[in-house]
């Protein structure tokens, strides 16, 4: 398997808040790495455990990486950089280089940089094979005309292109930019495009219909994206956060729909948290706590994933539909 969705963090990030500390001793060590290291020294622990999760894992041979660029204003000045999520294209470059055999690296570019279509040609040339999008916390349109020669561009170089349709939790996000529309314009104009996390949201308020396995509970948009996704040639999907309470209650609904399973990505989403105990999939007991029992976090994710979606899925696979050249 590949990971298709998986994030660099800020090589700045600081775990000293007191509520970072409480949630880093009960999180850390169910992805990987040790919490201890996590704080003293976040970014190389991270990255560490991130590499040793995918070296070690029986399931994965390979993930996508990517960060996300920081806010701009149309002049190409920094409005606001999170400290956690905002990882730049040159330490992504970096870690890839001493791990070409494990990581595909996509670069995060925000479209609204003057020179924006010069660091795709450039971040091409240094062997970046995809494009990560998260418009929702950039409060970029992608509907919007002036968008349409970056999305060339991608077109021109073969780019597949990650696109946040959702609910966001982690970072401050403007509702009108999360909608399943910022898919049209890139479909539009021929560009692979990846609709991250199924295009599922929730509201807080709605926690029981949030956590409902049935279908007419789902986000709208969900059932959208089901359509879209069997008449756009060039629209595919990813499963990644699927496993976090308020996703993996689609699970078996989507195991289902097999007519678009050609169509779906296998992804984690990590670090984002999941839990495999508590949930809202329709898991046993005792499946629950054989894969509560898993120790790598990419495994514990792809087992759960294998009760739905079996070895022989397209799922496992379908990336090389719009992943080109990647090396053995």
């Amino acid at each position: 398997m590949i990971d298709i969705h998986a994030h660099l963090l800020n090589a700045d990030v600081q775990f000293d808040r007191f509520y970072d500390k409480l949630a880093i001793r009960f999180f850390a060590s169910k992805l990987g790495i040790e919490p201890q290291a996590l704080l003293d020294n976040p970014y190389k622990a991270y990255t560490d455990g991130l590499m040793q999760n995918i070296r070690t894992s029986k399931h994965l041979s390979k993930t996508v990486l990517f960060g996300v660029d920081a806010r701009v204003d149309e002049r190409g000045k920094t409005l606001h950089k999170d400290i956690t999520v905002c990882a730049n294209n040159e330490d992504m470059l970096a870690l890839y280089h001493d791990n070409q055999d494990i990581i595909i690296p996509f670069f995060s570019i925000n479209p609204l940089r003057p020179d924006a279509l010069d660091l795709i040609d450039r971040y091409t040339e240094l062997g970046f094979k995809g494009a990560k999008f998260l418009q929702n916390y950039w409060g970029v349109d992608t509907r919007e005309e002036r968008f349409i020669p970056y999305f060339e561009k991608l077109k021109e170089k073969n780019l597949p292109l990650i696109v946040h349709i959702g609910s966001e939790s982690s970072v401050h996000s403007f509702k009108a930019c999360e909608s399943i529309e910022m898919l049209h314009q890139p479909l539009e104009i021929g560009v692979n495009t990846i609709c991250a996390h199924m295009a599922l949201s929730y509201t807080p308020l709605g926690i029981l219909k949030a956590l409902s396995q049935n279908p007419k509970h789902f986000s709208k948009e969900y059932h959208t994206l089901l359509e879209m996704l069997t008449y756009h040639d060039n629209l595919y999907a990813d499963i990644s956060a699927i496993l976090t309470p308020v996703r993996a209650k689609v699970l078996r609904h989507l195991s289902k729909e097999k007519s678009i399973h050609h169509k779906l990505l296998f992804g984690t989403d990590f670090p984002v948290p999941f839990t495999t105990m508590f949930n809202s999939y329709d898991l046993s007991f005792k499946e629950r706590r054989a894969l509560g029992h898993i120790e790598n976090p990419h495994d514990r994710y792809a087992e759960a994933i294998l009760h739905y979606f079996p070895r022989e899925s397209a799922i496992y696979t379908n990336y090389k539909k719009i992943i080109k050249s990647l090396p053995t």
